[in-house]
């Protein structure tokens, strides 16, 4: 048996093992929320050792930011998602209003996605946990990074309204886009995602057409 066949199962194995883990792990974050999930009460559902869930993915917040990632991209393909097909489509729009519109139904269908995870675990917010505050500290800054790239395409594709800095674009489609926004009207308030996709669109919109008075201070 030639040592490439070998290592071709072990690292087949290791996927399973790790897909596993985080169906394991989304099946306990429903049972107990993130503060009562443990290593232990995480490895007897996915029947592994504590020790293999650290071998392969590390700790508990490592586990949870593992889990968004594959929920937020659909597949545990090690592709980023401004390369993946629905987004290059959002770049392929023929003019500004379209380019905003098809951006924020990508991110109605993120929160189909994801919007039940965050929802279970942030229900109690992050407490003292560090782990977990420096999660929603990251899944954010990548929300902006994802954010600025859409605005500075739209900036260099179409332009900008030349009386609104790109910067404050930036902060509005940060703010519309937040969990807590789309949660709060989608969860909370009982609109439909499609509403929420039309509202935040329109809102956006109403920013980068100028003038840049919607409603924020200059």
């Amino acid at each position: 048996m030639s040592r490439q066949y070998v290592s071709a199962g072990r690292a087949i194995a290791a996927q399973r093992t790790r897909a596993r883990i985080l169906d394991a792990a989304q099946l306990e974050l429903r049972a107990v929320g993130y503060h009562a999930m443990t290593m232990g009460g995480l490895a007897r559902r996915a029947e592994v050792s504590p020790q293999t869930i650290y071998n392969s993915l590390g700790s508990k917040a490592a586990v949870i930011k593992a889990l968004y990632d594959v929920l937020l991209a659909g597949d545990e393909e090690p592709v980023p998602m401004n390369q993946r097909p629905e987004f290059i489509a959002v770049l392929n729009q023929p003019d500004a209003m379209a380019t905003v519109r098809a951006y924020l139904a990508l991110g109605g269908n993120l929160y189909r996605r994801v919007g039940e995870f965050l929802g279970i675990l942030l229900a109690d917010g992050p407490g003292a946990d560090t782990e977990l505050k420096a999660f929603v500290t990251t899944i954010d800054d990548e929300r902006r990074t994802g954010n600025e790239f859409i605005i500075r395409h739209i900036e260099t594709t179409f332009d900008l309204p030349t009386d609104l800095p790109a910067g404050r674009a930036i902060d509005v489609l940060w703010t519309i886009t937040s969990f807590e926004v789309v949660d709060r009207l989608v969860r909370r308030c009982g609109w439909s995602v499609a509403e929420y996709e039309t509202w935040a669109a329109d809102v956006l919109i109403m920013s980068i057409s100028g003038p840049a008075s919607a409603g924020l201070p200059g």
